[in-house]
Order: structure tokens, then C-alpha cells, then sequence
């Protein structure tokens, strides 16, 4: 992996594939150059990061997922993001289709949390609760974790109660979710360093209610053709005027691009 905007000298040696409990100098690098972000957190709201993976030609997934689309630096960054997170948000969707579970101490890098921080919570939205409140990822948080679900008022009543017996329950508006709201419920729990990983219908809200501060995206060598969403997607909505966005930096690694991307302020 190399970084080539702003220009670098020195290329980022490979990480191994399994992670190992000491912490490589290639991932310090990395955490350095995405990490940089936390500092710019407003004493008012949280920093709320968004990570992606798109095609050249702009599929946000293969066959209905995204992982088909990525490769071991794009996984590594992957890491390195989720280990600097208080907390992932995602839509209900894409916990179904990418079979989402806790995370857990070994799949992130303790070294990049602070001492005694507990592992990154799950935050899911959903509107409708078409959850199973046995899976793995409402029941099996990690000591000093947990997953949080974002509804709304409306949701069914008997659904709601059987979420709440393994996890939190964020009520954010009244018949769809309102992401403002959502937000600003998790900085309220305490939960500055927000990342989400999409999917694009959500990421869609996220952009609509210029909620994004930041976007690392990992462009993929691959044409993948068809009618698949982008990573933002509005939906029927009506059209929303374009964030501008400032390039922060770009690596480089076997023909994939990782780029982020700060909003203009």
C-alpha cells in the first residue's frame, strides 16, 4: 500500500492477514492518516464518518452484497476504522444481507482504543423492527458493549418489547427515523466517534440531512454493470443539492483506491 495524494515517500508495509495482539507500525500509519478526524469533533456534536466500497463504475455491491468488492487493503482500513469507532451505524437491510455480528476484541486493533474502552457498539436502524430478537447480534454484545436499535414511535409495540430484552432502544421520530435525531440520541449516551457503514438508502439520509463529516471510500478494479445502487441512494426523494467535499488523501494498493474525504466547511 502506498499513499499517493498528498505525496509519500515511504509505502505502508502489508498486514498480516490474521490479527495479532502487538500493533504493526503499517496500521499505526494508517490509523494516523484516518485517525486525524477525531480531533476535529465539535464540542456540540459528534464526528460522524462514513466507510464504503464502490466499483469503478460506481456498484455499491455484487449479487446484493459488498464484500465481493473488496480486497485486503480495503479490509485492513476496514480494521482500522472500526477500531477507532465508539459506535457503527447501519441500516436494518444491510445487518440482513452482510450478517452482521458484535464485534469482538480480536477482529478490531485494541492498541488504536483507548485503555479500558469497551469494544464498538452496533447501532441498527430500523423504522419497521423486522428483526429477529435472537440473533447473535441483539444478544451476544460483548462485556461493556451492547447493540442499539433506532426506531420510531410507530414501530409495533410487541416487536419493540422483544428487541429491549437483549438491547437498547432508541425512539427517533414518529413513523420514519429521523437521523438528526438519532444522532444526536448516541452523542447523548455518550457516543462521540460515530462510523457507518451504510447501506446506501441510509447513507442517502445521513447525506440528505448533511449529517456526513467525513467519507472513505475504496474505489474497487471492477466493472460490475447492472442497475445497483451507489453508495447514496435518496429513493423517491426529491433531488438534494451536492456536498462539496475536500480530498484528504488517497492510497494505493494492487490497482484498489482508499480515498477520504473531508466535508468543505
Amino acid at each position: 500500500m502506498r499513499q499517493i495524494y498528498p505525496v509519500h515517500g515511504e509505502d505502508l508495509k502489508p498486514v498480516p492477514a490474521v490479527l495479532p495482539g502487538t500493533l504493526p507500525a503499517a496500521v499505526r500509519a494508517v490509523a494516523d492518516l484516518y485517525g486525524n478526524g477525531v480531533v476535529r469533533i465539535p464540542a456540540d456534536r459528534p464526528w460522524l464518518r462514513a466507510n464504503m466500497v464502490a466499483s469503478a463504475d460506481g456498484a455499491a455491491s455484487l449479487n446484493g452484497r459488498s464484500g465481493p468488492l473488496s480486497g485486503s487493503a480495503d479490509r485492513m482500513v476496514f480494521t482500522v476504522l472500526r477500531s477507532l469507532a465508539d459506535v457503527i451505524l447501519v441500516g436494518a437491510g444491510t445487518v440482513r444481507t452482510e450478517n452482521y455480528r458484535p464485534v469482538q476484541g480480536e477482529q478490531i486493533w485494541l492498541g488504536l482504543r483507548p485503555e479500558g474502552a469497551a469494544l464498538p457498539a452496533i447501532a441498527i436502524v430500523s423504522a419497521s423492527l423486522d428483526l429477529d430478537p435472537t440473533a447473535p447480534l441483539l444478544t451476544r454484545a460483548a462485556p461493556g458493549s451492547q447493540t442499539i436499535v433506532i426506531t420510531t414511535a410507530a414501530a409495533p409495540a410487541d416487536r419493540k418489547a422483544a428487541v429491549r430484552q437483549s438491547a437498547r432502544v432508541i425512539e427517533a421520530g414518529e413513523k420514519r427515523v429521523d437521523v438528526a435525531a438519532a444522532i444526536h440520541a448516541l452523542s447523548d449516551l455518550g457516543y462521540r466517534n460515530i462510523l457507518t457503514e451504510g447501506g446506501p438508502v441510509l447513507l442517502g439520509h445521513l447525506v440528505r440531512a448533511a449529517l456526513v463529516d467525513e467519507l472513505c471510500l475504496t474505489t474497487s478494479p471492477l466493472l460490475a454493470g447492472g442497475s445497483t445502487d451507489r453508495i447514496v441512494s435518496f429513493g423517491v426523494h426529491e433531488p438534494t443539492a451536492p456536498a462539496q467535499l475536500n480530498l484528504a488523501h488517497v492510497l494505493a494498493d494492487d490497482d484498489y483506491l482508499l480515498s477520504r474525504y473531508l466535508r468543505a466547511l
